[in-house]
Order: C-alpha cells, then sequence, then structure tokens
C-alpha cells in the first residue's frame, strides 16, 4: 500500500479513530504552532497544552511558580493573570528558559486533543517547515490537521498544510486526498506569485496572511508584526512532539 498524506480544513472534520495509528501534524499558524515552536527553541522544559484556563490554574496548585509559565489567550489577548499571551515574540529565552509552560489556546490546544489517537503528534508550521517534514518524510499515513478559528475553516492553516506537503511531496510519491490536492495548488499559487513579483515565499506568505480570518483578528488588536514572524519559513529548527497522556509537548 502506498504511502498517503490527507490534510483536514478542521479536526470536526476527521474522526478521531481515523487518526488512530498514523502521523498528525497539527497546525495552529496564527499562532499556537508558532508560539510553541518558540518556546521550545528559546530552552523550554516542555510545553504542557491545557483545553481550558480552569484546567491550567487547577495543574499550578502545589508546583513551584518559580518553574512555570503560564501563558495562552482567548480572543488573541492574554488571558488575566498570566505571565504571558500567545505571540511567539513574547517567548525568549530571558522568559522560559529552563522553565515549564502551562499553555492554553482558543483552537491549538484543542486539535492538539483531537489527536491523542495517533501514532505520533507533532505541531507544524512555517516556521519549522523542513524540520517536520524530516521528521515525518519515513512515515506512511502522515495526516495534516489544521485547527481552523472558532470552527471556522481558514487559509492560513490551509496554506501552511500546502507548504508541509509539498515539501513532503519532495520525498517520494504519496496517495492524496482531495483536501491535500487543493492545498498544494494554492500553496503553489503562492510560490508562483511569489517569483513573478521577485519576492521570497515568506515575504509573499506574509502578505498573503494578511487577507485571512486569523490574521483580521490580529490586525485588529495591534499584532500585524506576528504575521512576519509567523510566515518566516523554516526559522527554527525545533520539532515539537505531543504526549497524550500528560498533554505535554517536548522537542523531538
Amino acid at each position: 500500500m502506498p504511502n498517503s498524506l490527507s490534510v483536514h480544513y478542521l479536526p470536526q472534520f476527521v474522526a478521531e479513530t481515523d487518526l488512530a495509528g498514523a502521523t498528525v501534524v497539527v497546525i495552529d499558524l496564527l499562532r499556537a504552532s508558532t508560539t510553541i515552536c518558540q518556546a521550545l527553541a528559546s530552552g523550554a522544559r516542555d510545553v504542557t497544552a491545557f483545553l481550558e484556563v480552569g484546567d491550567v490554574v487547577r495543574a499550578v496548585e502545589g508546583l513551584d511558580r518559580a518553574e512555570l509559565v503560564l501563558a495562552g489567550e482567548r480572543h488573541c489577548t492574554r488571558i488575566e493573570g498570566f505571565d504571558l499571551g500567545n505571540s511567539p515574540a513574547e517567548f525568549t529565552p530571558d522568559e522560559v528558559f529552563d522553565r515549564r509552560v502551562f499553555f492554553t489556546t482558543t483552537n491549538g490546544t484543542r486539535a492538539l486533543q483531537h489527536a491523542r489517537l495517533a501514532a505520533k503528534v507533532v505541531v507544524g508550521a512555517a516556521v519549522n517547515l523542513s524540520a517536520v517534514v524530516d521528521a515525518i518524510a519515513a512515515d506512511e499515513a502522515v495526516h495534516l490537521l489544521c485547527a481552523g478559528t472558532n470552527g471556522h475553516v481558514t487559509r492560513e492553516d490551509q496554506l501552511a498544510a500546502g507548504a508541509i506537503g509539498s515539501e513532503l511531496l519532495t520525498r517520494g510519491p504519496r496517495e492524496l486526498n482531495d483536501q491535500a490536492r487543493q492545498v498544494l495548488g494554492e500553496w503553489q499559487e503562492l510560490l508562483t506569485t511569489a517569483r513573478a513579483l521577485g519576492r521570497k515565499p515568506s515575504e509573499q506568505f506574509t502578505l498573503e496572511l494578511h487577507d485571512t480570518a486569523g490574521a483580521k483578528n490580529l490586525l485588529a488588536i495591534g499584532m500585524e508584526a506576528d504575521l512576519a514572524r509567523c510566515a518566516a519559513i523554516d526559522a527554527l529548527d525545533v520539532v515539537p512532539v505531543y504526549n497524550p497522556t500528560d498533554g505535554r509537548l517536548t522537542p523531538l
């Protein structure tokens, strides 16, 4: 049976059991995927994903607060009482090095939990594009799971899936589902436009992000700079791996 590549625009579009035993790349480009990558690249011991704010508060009880960073967002803004929000720019070594990050976001952490039956779950973004592809290239069944925004399909996740899928196909042919073909076509259009206008792919990606639903939410709160950060292809060499037993993400 040939290797396969499937793309899912939202977690609710694929049953958890359909992901069982496979490799799943969770994509929440704006911004959870990018931020998790940045936190680990900046030396955080691990990032633990929580669904709800209350889950984080309960998990902190009895732990040494000096070793923890509470981070996350609701409606794109930092949660009251937390140390950091969900901008990758916040996750510097000064803030997170050798500390654990307890993390909850609106969309990304839910997508991670949806993949809990998979054999391997990694976090994918533009910033770790090549590193992720290196980590999954030998795997037979690969699913790219887009987180979306508040239950709605988002083009930013689709473009990121197209970028990852395009690079993965350079390592060998795969059977594709319809959604995989769609995102691959959209990514190739982006690359064609970039070449025609003399732009780097990351530059074109940043420009196209401006018209996406997730980006409009960030623009509304003055976080435009995060678009370029999240479109910076291969800026980091880290692959976050998700352990569904304890919710921790650690570098591969």
